[in-house]
């Protein structure tokens, strides 16, 4: 096999909403002043019981019943999450041990929100290597467990939930060249640290930050894989603000693409959001089966990755 492609998707989220109006009576906020500045109506919730295994597991099952695979099939688990409080077995394991798979690889990878797309390369890199054939791609967050709820600044923008592909080895690639890097010595724009961990940021250095210097870098994505941005069919960043995804779309040229704004019903999830919004846009066939799609993730780190996928 000369590639991998993305076979099927899966999602899963919390059953609970949290409104605008619920936060407004938590801290000193409005539906108004959250709206205005990230862009966010609602977000999901995750009960005490729900964890990050038993989402990412939800998830998992959804794309491995869409795939047409059997459990036996998949040989390798990347999980991409930063909120897993577990360490050993990790997220990828327990994920396996639900879902009775055989004897597959498991790695947990943590690069925070731009971590679905590491991940992604990931599986593409050890399946062209012959290293897999069959992975599962899953990220996930449990974000609502390291939020600050009296900072009204970040408290407003964390959500929970899973989305996950299903990756297989394929004759034309479907996943195309990722282009990855980060900028470390800004890596305490985005921070998740102590104990307890909570979530802290520089917001307008990550907002100037991600509006000027990645719009040239997902421009790069697209050249990478032999596609113009104006032929791509959907374009899906990291969920982290509205007003750095409209801009950034923008920026990059997709002029006919369907631009994923799932931010405003789930917030931000951090390495959950991108498989999660684009695995809403393929339920709802809003993009075409084989259509080129751009993934970009950025965020914690002040790390970046992007490939353009044909959707499945």
């Amino acid at each position: 096999m000369t590639g991998s492609r993305v076979l099927a998707l899966g999602h899963y989220q919390p059953a609970r909403v949290l409104t605008n109006d619920d936060l407004a009576a938590m801290v000193d906020t409005s539906d108004e002043w959250i709206r205005s500045r990230v862009g966010i109506r609602t977000r999901r919730i995750a009960e005490p019981d729900e964890n990050v295994a038993s989402m990412a597991a939800e998830a998992a099952a959804k794309a491995l019943a869409n795939s047409g695979l059997d459990a036996a099939d998949i040989d390798l688990v990347l999980v991409a999450t930063c909120t897993a409080v577990d360490r050993s077995p990790n997220t990828a394991a327990r994920v396996a041990a639900r879902l009775g798979l055989a004897a597959p690889a498991v790695m947990d990878i943590n690069v925070v929100c731009a971590g679905f797309p590491h991940a992604l390369a990931t599986a593409d890199h050890a399946i062209r290597a012959g290293s897999a054939v069959n992975a599962l791609v899953i990220g996930v967050e449990k974000f609502t467990d390291v939020a600050d709820w009296t900072d009204r600044t970040t408290c407003v923008l964390v959500g929970d939930g899973a989305g996950a592909a299903v990756v297989t080895a394929a004759g034309e690639p479907g996943i195309g060249p990722v282009v990855w890097g980060s900028v470390p010595e800004m890596g305490h724009a985005v921070r998740i640290e102590g104990t307890p961990s909570r979530f802290a940021q520089e917001g307008q250095s990550v907002y100037r930050w991600a509006t000027t210097q990645l719009p040239p870098i997902a421009r790069k994505v697209c050249e990478r894989a032999g596609v113009a941005p104006e032929e791509l069919a959907a374009v899906v960043l990291h969920q982290a603000n509205l007003r750095i995804i409209e801009p950034v779309a923008r920026k990059i040229g997709a002029v006919n693409a369907v631009i994923a704004t799932d931010v405003t019903e789930s917030g931000n999830t951090s390495a959950a959001s991108i498989p999660l919004a684009l695995s809403k846009l393929v339920e709802r066939g809003e993009i075409a089966s084989g259509a080129p799609v751009l993934l970009f993730g950025f965020g914690g780190n002040l790390s970046y990755a992007g490939q353009v996928i044909r959707c499945p």
